[in-house]
């Protein structure tokens, strides 16, 4: 069982009514701890083999925590944003920014997978495409007091599905 600082357990507690399960919510402790200590990729290996749990029977059961269990996107991100507000809240008004990035993917059973406009290799004279996925991702833009400059905290992403133009012209969202 994790011992957690106090300051730690304030901010994750906020978390547990969007998680259904004593079960889960033990996992996303774990993975959530293991993400801040991990250096590198982030990945739930990487995560647990931080947490000392690589050779854990129930290796795989940390893996359905994002892949099958039962909790709602939406509501983390709502929680987000409250958490965001109320520790990074300076007084003033709220700036939000939307930003987009591709995510390069390849092959057939990718349903969402567009081919888009990339910003970083083109120019106003040369337009470059890439093939994958496009991410939307809407962030508050807060000063961070140890910082010293505004940084974009994201609370919510999602994936933007690719315009597909029909035989008669019309434009639709691809399935």
């Amino acid at each position: 069982m994790l011992t957690l600082p106090l300051w730690m357990i304030t901010i994750l507690s906020e978390f547990a009514p969007a998680m259904y399960g004593i079960t889960t919510w033990y996992k996303v402790e774990v993975l959530v701890t293991g993400a801040i200590l991990t250096t590198g990729q982030r990945t739930v290996s990487a995560i647990l083999r931080v947490m000392g749990l690589s050779q854990d029977r129930n290796y795989a059961k940390y893996h359905h925590v994002l892949s099958r269990a039962v909790w709602s996107g939406l509501d983390i991100s709502a929680i987000v944003l409250r958490v965001l507000m109320k520790h990074f809240d300076i007084g003033g008004p709220w700036v939000f920014g939307i930003d987009e990035t591709s995510e390069r993917r390849r092959g057939e059973k990718i349903a969402a997978k567009g081919i888009y406009r990339d910003p970083v290799r083109s120019s106003q004279s040369h337009f470059v495409k890439a093939s994958g996925l496009r991410w939307m991702s809407v962030m508050g833009l807060t000063r961070i007091p140890f910082a010293q400059r505004i940084w974009a905290l994201p609370f919510l992403t999602a994936l933007a599905l690719p315009r597909v133009t029909t035989k008669t012209g019309e434009e639709s969202q691809k399935p």
